[in-house]
């Protein structure tokens, strides 16, 4: 493995930018505190494994080559993300969902595995950077596996620190004065993170 110690930075330093998946993130703990969050956390993750399995098949090279194909996941990806800023817009209460929704885990790892699953830009990250901590000489898959396994293992660890950190201040939010205006900064965020996906470019 070459470089190992620089991926590990690169990746550490790509998953803490702020990003749809971190803003769900934060969000889902804000809603459901930092153990109502890991579900999501454990969809990104997952999310993150099989879009750098994609990246390294033919399917990857298809989407890095064709405009058609990035294109159509690129709005699938803008629209789902617009669809969730509306959603987080109109939010008045994050705390009294808790008992409503904490049932139901699988929404939310559901939900975080769709939004890595559709932005396209996750894939070119994982084409353009796996090449070059990749020692050819050496078997691929053992190599693939590990990079990608410890990808998303950070991403499990680096978002489970946003979601602390979001936890902190759930007592704020026990007020609809905090709760409308986290909801409404979440969902202009989403859509804003809708509109740059839908105007991204190769």
């Amino acid at each position: 493995m070459s470089n190992y110690g620089l991926f590990l930075l690169l990746a550490t330093l790509t998953i803490l930018s702020p990003g749809p998946g971190v803003v769900l993130t934060l969000s889902n703990a804000l809603r459901h505190g930092w153990a109502g969050a890991l579900p999501g956390i454990f969809g990104i993750a997952l999310g993150a494994f099989v879009v750098a399995g994609i990246s390294a098949s033919s399917l990857g090279l298809i989407l890095a080559a064709s405009a058609t194909a990035f294109t159509l996941l690129k709005y699938l990806g803008a629209l789902y993300l617009f669809y969730l800023g509306i959603k987080l817009w109109r939010t008045r209460s994050f705390i009294p969902e808790l008992k409503a929704s904490a049932a139901q885990p699988w929404r939310r790892f559901v939900e975080a595995l769709s939004i890595q699953l559709l932005n396209p830009k996750a894939g070119f990250f994982f084409l353009a950077v796996f090449p070059q901590f990749i020692q050819h000489q050496h078997d691929y898959y053992h190599q693939f596996l590990l990079l990608v396994a410890s990808y998303s293992l950070l991403v499990v660890a680096v978002h489970s620190g946003y979601a602390l950190l979001a936890n902190s201040a759930r007592g704020w939010l026990g007020s609809q004065k905090g709760a409308r205006m986290v909801g409404r900064l979440s969902g202009a965020t989403f859509l804003g993170f809708g509109v740059m996906m839908a105007s991204a470019s190769k």
